[in-house]
């Protein structure tokens, strides 16, 4: 929870400092991309977290991987960071910046995760009917994973629709332990 606040912190500031610049979207884009490179490298990520390397060091590196890919705000931003001994917030920083841009500008992230491919068309009436619920335009990511047996969930805006097939056998067995049949079967 307070490694969380910190990171709310510094992207609130970010935010403040884009929404100066007029430059908040461009700074989201960033993020999005500082927050896809922490999350693919966990050796940048373990670099990061090393207390023995210098701060220098790790702006090099920074430096490298993002001069020429970022704003010249966000890359400011994230040697800041550095200095400040948390460069290993950098990814949490960066999710948190993307919230509060979504916050303002009325978008809710949707996550549908299926067994199996499904066609565009049910992906679009999935956005469709999100978004009428919500109110709100919808950030959508669909996601195959084979390790489902089958069904799907969607998650969004802090909700979570449970079709799993996994999640019916369980509630299946649930029900049998409790044993009403038993008892409706010996009243008769």
């Amino acid at each position: 929870m307070e490694q969380y606040k910190i990171n709310l912190h510094y992207a609130k500031a970010l935010f403040m400092l884009a929404s100066d610049m007029n430059c908040v979207d461009k700074v989201n884009e960033d993020m999005r991309l500082v927050q896809q490179v922490c999350g693919e490298n966990r050796v940048l990520n373990k670099v990061f977290a090393n207390p023995t390397i210098k701060e220098t060091k790790k702006s090099a590196i920074v430096e490298d991987l993002f001069k020429g890919h970022i704003s010249e705000v966000s890359m400011a931003f994230l040697c800041f960071v550095v200095r400040k001994r948390r460069a290993v917030s950098l990814r949490g920083i960066a999710n948190a910046y993307i919230e509060l841009w979504r916050d303002k500008n009325n978008v809710v992230l949707a996550e549908f995760v299926t067994a199996v491919d499904i066609d565009q068309q049910l992906l679009d009436e999935a956005k469709q009917m999100i978004a009428d619920y919500t109110g709100k335009e919808v950030e959508f990511v669909a996601r195959v994973d084979n390790h489902r047996i089958g069904g799907f969930y969607l998650t969004f805006d802090n909700k979570l629709y449970d079709d799993r097939i996994r999640t019916k056998l369980i509630k299946l067995r649930n029900e049998f332990s409790r044993n009403e049949y038993e008892s409706k079967i010996a009243r008769r």
